[in-house]
């Protein structure tokens, strides 16, 4: 059995696991840099990606009443699928419910207007974290692969400070 601390390619030691801005955590080999400057990794390019337990969450399945979970993908998408649904990778298939919910994002309503139409600003924070206002009657219409509704967006630099609820 291998030593789960040290690196299979250079016998370096393993840095600790660490976590991505989607939540995907990962183990690097202590001799691999990561450099922010060129966005590349220097000396040993050792990675472990450690797979994320799905989580059981406090809501039922709308096709068949099983318990969803909270999953996250390789790519780290996040999604609250049936805990009866599978995957047989021998044919390759979706087995027991399919039921599979994508989370994109969340949305607060936010108590200004916006400048091009005058409905109400949303805030939307992306999987990563990142911050932008935008139009509440924004969409996308997936078959034609165009906006839909006012295309106003403001980008943020960071996110927004908590808001305070008023007691």
């Amino acid at each position: 059995m291998a030593d789960e601390t040290v690196c299979p390619k250079c016998g370096s030691a393993l840095n600790d696991v660490t976590e991505t801005p989607t939540g995907r955590k990962l183990q690097r080999c202590s001799k691999n840099i990561w450099n922010k400057e060129t966005r590349k990794s220097e000396g040993c390019d050792y990675v472990k990606w450690i797979a994320v337990e799905p989580q059981i969450l406090d809501e039922k399945c709308p096709k068949c009443g099983s318990p969803l979970v909270l999953a996250v993908t390789r790519f780290g998408k996040k999604m609250k699928k049936c805990s009866k649904g599978g995957w047989d990778k021998v044919e390759k298939k979706a087995t027991g419910c399919d039921y599979v919910e994508w989370i994109n994002g969340t949305t607060e309503p936010l108590d200004e207007k916006c400048p091009d139409c005058g409905k109400p600003l949303v805030l939307f924070t992306t999987n990563a974290g990142k911050c932008m206002k935008k139009c509440s009657t924004s969409g996308w219409d997936r078959e034609a692969r165009k906006a839909t509704g006012c295309t106003y967006v403001e980008w943020l630099k960071a996110p927004p400070p908590p808001r305070e609820e008023n007691v």
